[in-house]
Order: structure tokens, then C-alpha cells, then sequence
């Protein structure tokens, strides 16, 4: 008697099963699932690749000028027109040896100025997010976990805060400050001011999301049965709320750190950055006033400068964002 046609196949398709091996199952951390969406959104990993290339460039300036430029406060006066102070030939003076040209009147060569300019702005907007974010996330941590008063006077605090003129604060400061001053003088005075001012004004605005963060996971399950387990504030707050709590304060480390760079910048240009002659995108755009209309390249390099490193870290951040948390995007 034959067996049921039914049974065969199935017979037959438990053999081949068994042949095949099976693999095991692979687990996916919450960084290996956010880095295989960040992975697919193109325009935020170009984004990254442009941020590390701007870091690269800043951190190996004296070599990359060494190769390409020269000197940044090297003078070539014999590059400039006599008659109307503006670089010899089109764009700018831009020849293979001075790839962006030279700047009126003494002929600096702008690569090179360009390329260490990179170093201030990116320092001090690196800097000043690294004070915004432990000052915010402290205080925006213990005003969502702890409430009442604590949370009225660190929310009162930054209201004030963010109703403060920050750029005019920031100039009327430099135009007091010493010299030498925590052991620094100069341009070295001036980056630490910089810093200070930028990072304790633009805490309120992480504190304020640490904030709201804080009070949503604070009556979650797991900080009550941490409670209940006899766990004290110290503990629930660092260990069980602070690493969720990560991933939205890198995405707005990410986004906060572009608005200290065209922060950095408009200070520059406003004469409240660092001393010449060290060299500065909001300085060079300052400079180029008097003369972008014989000489506009001189203004376009400085700003094209600032506009693709700005537009790079804002598309970095909102890819990390979209990666970190695609259901708050």
C-alpha cells in the first residue's frame, strides 16, 4: 500500500531541512540596529565623512599647510596689485601654489588661513557643546527627577538664561578682560572667554530636553522596581535613568555644536574673537567688507567654509537622530 502523497512531500521536506544547517540566531544591541539605519540614510553618512575630513584637517593643519600652502601670516606683497590693492589675477590670485588664492592688500595666502581657521572654530564650538552638555544634562537631569522646588529655580534659571543677550554680554566681556588671564594670554584669553560664554548660555536649551527625558522615564517599570528594591536617588538616577539618557544628548551634542560654530563666527566678525593674527572664518569675513566688491572670492572661500561645515554637522545630527530614535523623528 503507498503512503499518502501528503506524507512524502513532507517527509521529503524534513530531509532537506535537516540537511541544511541552521544558524543561530544573532542578537542586535540598540547601537548595532541604530548604526545599520544610519548606515542606509547616504546623505547623513556624507555628512560624517565631511565632519571627520573638517577634524582631520584641524588636527593635522601645520602638515596639511606644510604640503599645500604657506605660512599663514606670511606676507607676499609682490602678489598684489600696487594700484588697487587686490590680488594679480583672476579669482582671487588662485594659482597651483595658492589653491584659494591671497587676501588684499598683504597677500596671505587664504588655504592656509582657511585651514588653521578650522582649528578656532572647531575648538571652540568641541568646547563650548562639552560644557553645555555636562552643565545641561546635571542640572536637566536632577530638575525632571527630583521636581518641586529643585525644579522651579533650575527652570526659572533657564528662562533667564535663555532671555539673556548672549552676543552683547559676550562683547562688552571681551572689551574688559585682561590680557593674561587663567594662565593664558592673547588669542589663548580670548578662546577661553569664548568658550566659557558660549557653553554656560547654551546649557538651558540640552537642560530642557534632559529635562523632559528625565521626566518621562521616571515612572517607568524599571525605576520602580528599583525603588521598590530599596535602590536610593543616586543610584536610580545615575545607573538606571542616565544611560537612556545618552542617546538624546549625543544627538543634540550633534546639533548644538554648529550653532557654536556660526556662534564663534558672527563674535569674529563682530570683532569679540580671537586677536589677529591668528586666523578666523568670521575674522576673514569681517576683512573681505572692505573689499568683496573688487575682490569677492575673498569673502565666498570664508563663507563657503563656514556654510559646508555647518550644513555637515546639521546633517550628521539629523541622520543620528532619525538612527537614535526613528519613532520621535
Amino acid at each position: 500500500m503507498t503512503a499518502p502523497l501528503h506524507d512524502t512531500a513532507a517527509d521529503e521536506i524534513a530531509a532537506v531541512a535537516a540537511e541544511v544547517p541552521a544558524k543561530a540566531i544573532e542578537g542586535r544591541s540598540p547601537g548595532k540596529i541604530a548604526w545599520m539605519r544610519l548606515k542606509r540614510d547616504k546623505v547623513a553618512l556624507a555628512g560624517g565623512f565631511i565632519v571627520i575630513a573638517l577634524i582631520l584637517v584641524a588636527i593635522f593643519a601645520p602638515q596639511i599647510v606644510s604640503l599645500l600652502g604657506h605660512p599663514p601670516n606670511e606676507f607676499h606683497e609682490d602678489l598684489i596689485d600696487p594700484d588697487l590693492s587686490i590680488p594679480k589675477g583672476d579669482w582671487g590670485g588662485i594659482s597651483s601654489d595658492y589653491l584659494l588664492g591671497v587676501e588684499p592688500i598683504n597677500g596671505r595666502d587664504v588655504f592656509s588661513r582657511i585651514v588653521y581657521g578650522s582649528r578656532i572654530s572647531l575648538l571652540v564650538a568641541f568646547l563650548a557643546a562639552f560644557v553645555s552638555v555636562v552643565i545641561g544634562s546635571i542640572l536637566g537631569a536632577l530638575a525632571g527627577f527630583l521636581g518641586g522646588w529643585v525644579d522651579a529655580v533650575i527652570s526659572r534659571v533657564m528662562d533667564l538664561l535663555l532671555a539673556f543677550p548672549q552676543l552683547l554680554f559676550t562683547i562688552a566681556l571681551v572689551s574688559v578682560v585682561p590680557n593674561e588671564l587663567w594662565g593664558l594670554t592673547g588669542t589663548g584669553v580670548r578662546m577661553g572667554v569664548l568658550i566659557v560664554v558660549i557653553g554656560f548660555f547654551g546649557w538651558p536649551y540640552i537642560g530642557r530636553i534632559v529635562r523632559g527625558q528625565t521626566i518621562s522615564l521616571r515612572e517607568r517599570e524599571y525605576v520602580e522596581a528599583a525603588r521598590s528594591l530599596g535602590a536610593g536617588r543616586g543610584y536610580i538616577l545615575f545607573k538606571e535613568m542616565l544611560p537612556n539618557l545618552v542617546a538624546p544628548i549625543l544627538v543634540y551634542t550633534t546639533l548644538i555644536i554648529p550653532t557654536n560654530i556660526l556662534t564663534e563666527a558672527a563674535l569674529s566678525f563682530l570683532g569679540a574673537g580671537v586677536k589677529p593674527p591668528t586666523a578666523s572664518w568670521g575674522k576673514m569675513l569681517s576683512d573681505a567688507i572692505s573689499t568683496y566688491q573688487a575682490d569677492p572670492m575673498y569673502m565666498v572661500v570664508p563663507g563657503l567654509a563656514i556654510f559646508l561645515t555647518v550644513l555637515a554637522f546639521n546633517l550628521f545630527g539629523d541622520g543620528l537622530r532619525d538612527a537614535l530614535d526613528p519613532k520621535g523623528s
